[in-house]
Protein backbone atom coordinates (compact mmCIF):
# COMPACT_ATOMS: atom_id res chain seq x y z
CA UNK A 1 0.00 0.00 0.00
CA UNK A 2 1.63 3.10 -0.78
CA UNK A 3 1.80 7.13 1.08
CA UNK A 4 -1.45 8.96 1.54
CA UNK A 5 -1.45 12.26 -0.65
CA UNK A 6 -0.75 14.08 2.80
CA UNK A 7 2.45 11.60 3.07
CA UNK A 8 3.61 12.48 0.12
CA UNK A 9 3.19 16.06 0.41
CA UNK A 10 4.71 15.91 4.43
CA UNK A 11 7.38 14.27 2.70
CA UNK A 12 7.75 17.19 0.19
CA UNK A 13 7.44 19.72 2.96
CA UNK A 14 10.66 18.41 5.08
CA UNK A 15 12.93 18.28 2.11
CA UNK A 16 12.17 21.94 1.33
CA UNK A 17 12.83 22.62 4.71
CA UNK A 18 15.59 20.60 4.94
CA UNK A 19 17.30 22.16 1.77
CA UNK A 20 16.34 25.68 2.71
CA UNK A 21 17.80 25.39 5.99
CA UNK A 22 21.06 23.85 3.97
CA UNK A 23 21.18 27.08 1.43
CA UNK A 24 20.33 29.33 4.24
CA UNK A 25 23.98 30.73 4.98
CA UNK A 26 24.52 31.11 1.71
CA UNK A 27 21.65 32.39 -0.41
CA UNK A 28 20.42 35.93 -0.76
CA UNK A 29 17.43 36.75 1.22
CA UNK A 30 15.28 37.13 -2.11
CA UNK A 31 16.22 33.61 -2.83
CA UNK A 32 15.00 32.26 0.55
CA UNK A 33 12.14 34.23 0.58
CA UNK A 34 11.26 32.86 -2.83
CA UNK A 35 11.52 29.20 -1.67
CA UNK A 36 9.62 30.18 1.37
CA UNK A 37 6.86 31.49 -0.47
CA UNK A 38 6.71 28.00 -2.40
CA UNK A 39 6.69 26.33 0.60
CA UNK A 40 3.97 28.55 2.28
CA UNK A 41 1.94 27.68 -1.04
CA UNK A 42 2.10 24.31 -1.30
CA UNK A 43 1.72 24.20 2.82
CA UNK A 44 -1.48 26.25 2.70
CA UNK A 45 -3.01 24.23 -0.52
CA UNK A 46 -2.78 20.93 0.82
CA UNK A 47 -4.26 21.62 4.16
CA UNK A 48 -0.79 22.01 6.37
CA UNK A 49 -2.56 25.29 7.65
CA UNK A 50 0.18 25.49 10.95
CA UNK A 51 3.32 25.20 8.97
CA UNK A 52 1.80 27.76 6.57
CA UNK A 53 1.69 29.81 9.52
CA UNK A 54 4.90 29.43 10.33
CA UNK A 55 6.32 30.24 7.04
CA UNK A 56 4.36 33.42 6.58
CA UNK A 57 6.10 34.21 10.01
CA UNK A 58 9.58 33.27 8.55
CA UNK A 59 9.06 35.41 5.16
CA UNK A 60 8.43 37.92 7.40
CA UNK A 61 11.21 37.43 9.74
CA UNK A 62 13.47 37.16 6.14
CA UNK A 63 11.95 40.19 4.61
CA UNK A 64 13.54 41.99 8.02
CA UNK A 65 16.64 41.04 7.54
CA UNK A 66 17.06 37.88 9.75
CA UNK A 67 19.54 35.39 9.31
CA UNK A 68 21.90 32.55 11.06
CA UNK A 69 20.63 30.96 13.96
CA UNK A 70 17.26 32.64 14.26
CA UNK A 71 16.22 30.76 10.96
CA UNK A 72 17.63 27.71 11.77
CA UNK A 73 15.72 28.09 15.08
CA UNK A 74 12.47 28.91 13.04
CA UNK A 75 13.17 26.00 10.61
CA UNK A 76 12.88 23.91 13.47
CA UNK A 77 9.81 25.32 14.31
CA UNK A 78 8.40 24.61 10.97
CA UNK A 79 9.30 21.55 10.65
CA UNK A 80 7.54 20.58 14.20
CA UNK A 81 4.34 22.72 12.75
CA UNK A 82 4.53 19.76 9.58
CA UNK A 83 3.94 17.41 11.62
CA UNK A 84 1.60 18.43 13.79
CA UNK A 85 -0.94 16.91 12.56
CA UNK A 86 -3.89 19.44 13.15
CA UNK A 87 -4.80 22.21 10.63
CA UNK A 88 -7.22 23.90 13.10
CA UNK A 89 -7.14 27.65 14.37
CA UNK A 90 -6.17 26.89 17.76
CA UNK A 91 -2.94 25.13 16.13
CA UNK A 92 -2.16 28.02 13.87
CA UNK A 93 -2.42 31.23 17.15
CA UNK A 94 -0.29 28.25 18.94
CA UNK A 95 2.43 28.40 16.25
CA UNK A 96 2.35 31.96 15.52
CA UNK A 97 3.06 32.57 19.32
CA UNK A 98 5.99 30.15 19.01
CA UNK A 99 7.09 32.10 16.48
CA UNK A 100 6.32 35.47 18.30
CA UNK A 101 7.89 34.00 21.38
CA UNK A 102 11.42 32.96 19.18
CA UNK A 103 11.70 36.55 17.59
CA UNK A 104 11.68 38.25 21.29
Amino acid sequence: MGQSDGDHVRAELAQRIMAIGLAASRASANDLARDMDALRSLAHRHGFHPAATVAHALETALARGERGPLIQSWLRVLQDAVGCGRSDAHACEAYAAACSVRYQ
